[in-house]
């Protein structure tokens, strides 16, 4: 079981690396350091505080944007060359297909979000980077679960791409919409203005709170561990279900 599970992940490792991913993602890095040592330069205060702010935003999106677009488009890619149904048509059980491809996405997530807190190293101190790199670790893995999740569901690229980016940028700014439809300026008292406000809190409520998640500000003004506590927490419970509904799809698909 575990020797099936490893090869998969082992072998979808692999092509992340020929097809220069981490190519991708070194340039990536370097485009951003020069804008933020630019951005230093202009700044008149605290400017380590803002090029560390700057680069982390940046590269939290730079990492989830291209790990979630390599998923997508390896698994369609698999899809098309027939390699899943070659795959299922061997004598294993398909969770174990599942857990391969979702631990070598999960190894490629884990080295993004180790070179991109490497990086960082030049602006933080290594125990708020640490901080950092695991929370944007724990971030990736449900973008990935994600991914996986909607490509089983869908089998288009272009849809579950949207989707992906959907869940990631609602969950990353939920916390901001419920506090502006909240905001007495907009209390109309309209039944429609009730309604809009309860689908929010609904929605809210189903997503991660991604805002908690792989902070600006833990790099500008440090961050204890006790900050990953909550960050954990939600990712082992999203995880978990994002897993469960991937395998569901996966077990009634029809070869």
């Amino acid at each position: 079981m575990f020797k099936s599970i490893f090869t998969i992940a082992r072998f979808t490792f692999y092509e992340a690396v020929r097809n220069h991913l981490f190519i991708l993602a070194v340039i990536g890095l370097i485009c951003f350091f020069g804008l933020t040592e630019f951005v230093g330069e202009l700044a008149i205060t605290e400017s380590r505080q803002l090029q560390a702010t700057l680069i982390g935003s940046g590269l939290r999106v730079f990492a989830v944007l291209t790990v979630s677009l390599f998923v997508i488009a390896s698994m369609v890619r698999e899809f098309n060359d027939k390699g899943f149904e070659s795959l299922l048509s061997l004598p294993m059980p398909r969770h174990n297909y599942f857990f391969g491809k979702l631990a070598g996405f999960l190894l490629l997530g884990l080295t993004v979000s180790v070179l991109t807190g490497g990086l960082l190293l030049v602006y933080c101190e290594a125990h708020v980077v640490m901080i950092w790199t695991i929370s944007l670790f724990c971030e990736l893995a449900l973008v990935i679960a994600m991914s996986v999740f909607c490509l089983l569901t869908f089998n288009n690229i272009t849809l579950a791409y949207v989707v992906v980016i959907a869940f990631y940028f609602l969950s990353r700014t939920m916390s901001a919409i419920q506090l502006i439809s909240g905001s007495p300026i907009l209390q109309s008292g309209e039944p429609s203005q009730a309604f809009m406000q309860f689908m929010i809190n609904v929605i809210a409520y189903v997503l991660p709170d991604m805002h908690g998640f792989t902070q600006g500000r833990w790099l500008a003004y440090g961050a204890e561990w006790g900050v990953l506590v909550p960050v954990l927490g939600q990712s082992a419970v999203y995880l978990s279900l994002l897993v469960s509904a991937g395998l569901f799809d996966l077990y009634r698909k029809e070869l």
